[in-house]
């Protein structure tokens, strides 16, 4: 069973920078997409980055590409968000996620393209808020 529990959130203002962690457990010798949703009060959950851990191929969304970064530690079994030049717009509830992957088409755009009700298991989440 795998399971996820992210860490890292806080209050910055805009500009500031976060990493946000996502420790795993349960991985087993699989290879899996991992992605970092967000979802803000009112708003739709958003897919903003994902990584396959297989090779660590990433994916980023337009409205944070090019300030955020993902990332692994295989040894450690942890995932990465590193999210810079924040903006109000960033304020949102994050958490990872992750759905199995096996197979040669997997990398990150792979992973982009998959539905989020395919991402089976989640963390619980942590906050980010970027004051103006």
């Amino acid at each position: 069973q795998v399971q996820l529990q992210e860490s890292g959130g806080g209050s910055v203002q805009a500009g500031g920078s976060l990493r946000l962690s996502c420790a795993a457990s349960g991985y087993g010798y699989y290879s899996y997409c991992v992605g970092w949703f967000r979802q803000a009060p009112g708003k739709e959950r958003e897919g903003v980055a994902v990584i396959y851990t297989g090779g660590g191929t990433t994916y980023y969304a337009d409205s944070v590409k090019g300030r955020f970064t993902a990332s692994q530690d295989n040894a450690a079994s942890t995932l990465y968000l590193q999210m810079n030049s924040l903006k109000p717009e960033d304020t949102a509830m994050y958490n990872c996620a992750a759905a199995l992957c096996q197979g040669r088409s997997c990398s990150g755009t792979f992973c982009s393209s998959l539905p989020s009700g395919v991402y089976r298991y989640r963390g619980q989440g942590t906050q980010v808020t970027v004051s103006s």
